[in-house]
């Protein structure tokens, strides 16, 4: 199967900032992007562990068979949440239902296709006109670049534009962890960003990941967070809690709604009738 336009378009988004949370500039790549992943620009020893990764996580046919992911994203700062907002989103054909709540604390669901981020965006059931529409939709798009990167971000260290290179073994709590650094090439509005992933030699899961973004205070020491407790959804493995320690305080991204479908309802996608608890029988992906 080939990889879904939505997914060859996008580029790894920075994260959230530390106080305020708010997402940062993010973007399609641009028309020159690559679009395949080129071997050639990689660390054969890089790709090898980036290749153990996917494996462990449930393969690639799992993943490319992975069509309907429902999810929550929470930021919690301590016992505050600053951030909660879901997606559910078809993989296949690019669209989205993003659920959220304005300025004023009104909720409301955007129904877009995030190949061609139209779509409408409606409050106590009536549609938004289209200049009142636009900011959510925006909203929308970059919240879901933002969101399903922190939830996915392993599966993608061998989307087009990703650079791989070994960064060597590092041994923490007797943990031998291989690490690769991910660096982009020509993809999104801030390709000087870089990634570190830590890849648990034992059971070649990514148990940390962390970051240095182009407009960090130059030396600055990179962001770290811990990806725990990875879990089996359909045939795929996800990680529900992402954990950072700072300035001691503990700073969390949660994802208490964590679910995978093979088959949904098209209306779940056209109207913004509240969703049932259980929108169907999580399907093997």
């Amino acid at each position: 199967m080939a990889l879904p336009r939505s997914e060859r378009r996008r580029r790894p988004p920075p994260a959230l900032a530390a106080a305020a949370l708010l997402l940062c500039a993010t973007g399609a790549a641009p028309g020159g992007a690559p679009a395949a992943f080129d071997p050639a620009r990689s660390d054969p020893r890089a790709i090898a562990v980036a290749d153990l990764v996917l494996q462990a996580l449930g393969g690639r046919q799992a993943w490319e068979q992975t069509r309907f992911i429902h999810f929550a994203f929470v930021v919690q700062k301590g016992e505050k949440r600053l951030a909660e907002r879901t997606h559910l989103w078809d993989r296949w054909s690019g669209r989205l239902r993003y659920e959220n709540v304005d300025r004023d604390g009104r909720p409301f669901v955007a129904l877009l296709n995030v190949d061609t981020r139209q779509g409408s965006v409606h409050k106590d059931g009536a549609a938004l006109p289209d200049a009142a529409a636009k900011p959510l939709l925006d909203q929308a798009y970059e919240a879901w670049i933002n969101d399903t990167y922190w939830l996915l971000m392993p599966y993608k260290m061998k989307d087009p534009g990703v650079r791989l290179a070994y960064a060597g073994e590092v041994t923490e709590n007797g943990v031998v962890y291989d690490r690769v650094e991910l660096t982009f090439d020509g993809v999104g509005l801030t390709p000087r960003d870089r990634y570190w992933a830590y890849v648990n030699r034992a059971t070649h899961l990514m148990d940390r990941w962390s970051y240095v973004l182009q407009d960090d205070p130059p030396g600055r020491e990179p962001t770290v967070w811990d990806w725990k407790g990875w879990t089996l959804c359909g045939r795929i493995l996800l990680s529900p809690e992402k954990v950072s320690e700072r300035r001691e305080q503990t700073i969390r991204i949660l994802h208490p709604v964590l679910e995978v479908y093979e088959a949904l309802p098209d209306v779940y996608f056209a109207r913004p009738d509240p969703l049932p608890d259980r929108l169907a029988s999580p399907g093997r992906a």
